[in-house]
């Protein structure tokens, strides 16, 4: 820094010794830069040290006014070295001593001035950045001009507004992170609950063969249902993730209907539910996984039996649509409450405001669906229906 403006005083010099000199003689150029760069090198000096020595200047505002009196010390110095070295009269040097003074003395006011204005704006993103610090997320940082600083003050506003909106996605993922355990932890206690109480009667021995075959029996089914419910969790886990190693092909998708449909009749049979299917495309194909596809249907399907009552019926549609194919569940249950409509994909949520439920599902069938289908670049999604529930997703078609 030092360097450069040695260089750019000692040019300045040389110029202004080349203009006397035109003007008034070499004698004139000579003196003209035997003044100047003396003086400009005292004054680049004098610049850097003001610049090392800003922790003992001050605030802002004295450091404006010290580099003003630098420059109106500079100036002052200069005319009289000139005056005195080319013989002016004391008139004229009287007059220009002067002049020099009072512009020195309003430049020195409007340096302070503008510095005032300056810190107001300083001291406006100071108070906002201030009030982030206290835990305030609703700021408007006003300022003066139209500088740098007020830039400062709009990025500073847009930081804030990007904290705020991080602030409120990490709190809702907390809540939902805590509604997650809790909904873990209850639908985990209740197989254990049941393991440990049969269990410990079979093993104090107060039951006969018969009950005791009866209680194994049934800690076989809960077995069954606490690892479903554990596989279910870490398969959800794994595609929230990403971990996904699918082997994606081309699908026919009105034979894979058809065959989890068939997979099903036997359970919506012994609940007195009616399923068919109503494929008006049956040469429609999909690019996706088949065995998770499968997966996808075999979840909407459970869930449309379980909520469908007895004499009611689920139908699977399946079409062709705008390069993508539409598959359709369809049940004559009771539906699903406006209120829950938004969250019925959600992980533990059964409808009715209900989570965690104790009715043989652990309300992870959907969200499952949902992240499957997603994976396959689809979408999943409820659609109008007039009685009942209608589940609809996309895939790609092929």
């Amino acid at each position: 820094m030092t360097a450069r403006g040695l260089v750019l005083a000692a040019i300045a010099a040389a110029a202004a010794a080349l203009v006397a000199g035109e003007v008034y003689g070499a004698h004139a150029a000579r003196e003209t830069f035997e003044i100047l760069l003396p003086l400009g090198a005292l004054t680049v000096g004098a610049a850097r040290l003001l610049v090392l020595q800003r922790e003992r200047a001050g605030g802002l505002r004295r450091q404006v006014l010290l580099a003003a009196a630098l420059v109106t010390g500079q100036l002052l110095v200069a005319v009289g070295l000139f005056a005195w070295l080319m013989l002016v009269s004391h008139m004229d040097v009287l007059f220009t001593v002067l002049v020099v003074a009072y512009s020195c003395l309003l430049g020195l006011w409007a340096a302070r001035a503008l510095g005032g204005s300056v810190l107001l704006d300083l001291r406006a993103v100071r108070r906002g950045l201030v009030q982030v610090g206290e835990g305030e997320r609703e700021i408007a940082i006003e300022t003066r001009g139209r500088d740098e600083l007020a830039d400062l003050a709009r990025d500073v506003e847009r930081m804030v507004e990007r904290l705020s909106v991080e602030e409120r996605a990490r709190s809702a993922a907390d809540d939902a992170r805590r509604d997650l355990l809790a909904a873990v932890s209850h639908d985990l206690r209740t197989p254990l609950t049941s393991i440990q109480v049969l269990a410990e009667a079979i093993e104090d021995g107060v039951v006969d063969d018969e009950t005791r075959r009866e209680y194994a029996a049934r800690l076989a089914v809960h077995a069954r249902a606490f690892s479903g419910l554990i596989d279910d969790l870490f398969e959800l886990s794994r595609l929230e993730a990403g971990d996904i190693h699918w082997t994606m092909e081309r699908v026919a998708v009105a034979e894979l209907v058809e065959e989890t449909v068939d997979a099903m009749r036997p359970q919506a049979e012994a609940g007195r539910v009616v399923v068919s299917t109503e494929l008006g495309q049956a040469d429609a194909w999909a690019q996706a996984n088949p065995e998770r596809i499968q997966r996808v249907l075999f979840n909407l399907l459970q869930n449309a039996i379980r909520h469908t009552p007895a004499d009611g019926s689920v139908t699977v549609r399946a079409e062709q649509r705008d390069g993508a194919v539409e598959i359709e569940v369809a049940d004559t249950g009771s539906g699903i409450s406006p209120e829950d409509r938004a969250v019925v994909f959600d992980a533990f949520v059964q409808g009715n405001g209900e989570r965690a439920r104790s009715n043989g599902s652990a309300g992870l069938g959907l969200a499952i669906a949902r992240a499957i289908v997603e994976a396959h670049g689809g979408r999943i999604w409820l659609a109008d229906a007039p009685v009942g529930t209608r589940v609809r997703f996309s895939l790609p078609g092929r």
